[in-house]
């Protein structure tokens, strides 16, 4: 309730918030957490990890995107160059008798990005399963 003050002619309000009820109530929530955070134990989070599967693949079937955008398919150092219609017909032929045969794209830091995606767009349309993108590219 505002206090009242006298003040010659009439009376006025003091219109001031009191803080010291807003004070309590932050201490006692500061002393609370500050008992109750020792006691909460952190929780683990089992993050995936590189090279951990389960079965090396039995072949690996590289895309090379090049800076002109053009495709080429290398499988057992043999390269093929071809293109993106053409390109999930091959690596599902390549995949044939093998069916734990993971694919690697790789493309120049120059390609665009849409052309990567088009290319695993259509390996996906495709149903091939183990997809897996390339770092770095060495030529």
């Amino acid at each position: 309730m505002p206090s009242l003050v006298s003040r010659g002619r009439g009376r006025r309000t003091i219109n001031e918030i009191n803080m010291v009820p807003f004070i309590d109530v932050m201490l006692v929530l500061l002393i609370i957490f500050m008992v109750t955070a020792p006691l909460i134990t952190p929780s683990v989070i089992d993050l995936p990890s590189v090279g951990k599967a389960a079965r090396q693949p039995d072949q690996v079937i590289q895309i090379i995107i090049g800076k002109d955008e053009s495709i080429d398919l290398k499988i057992q150092e043999k390269f093929t160059s071809l293109g993106l219609k053409d390109i999930a017909s091959a690596v599902i032929k390549a995949q044939s008798g093998l069916p734990n045969s993971a694919v690697v794209i790789s493309a120049d830091k120059n390609t665009k990005y849409e052309s990567v995606v088009k290319v695993m767009d259509a390996l996906q349309r495709a149903g091939v399963q183990r997809v897996g993108l390339s770092v770095q590219l060495t030529n």
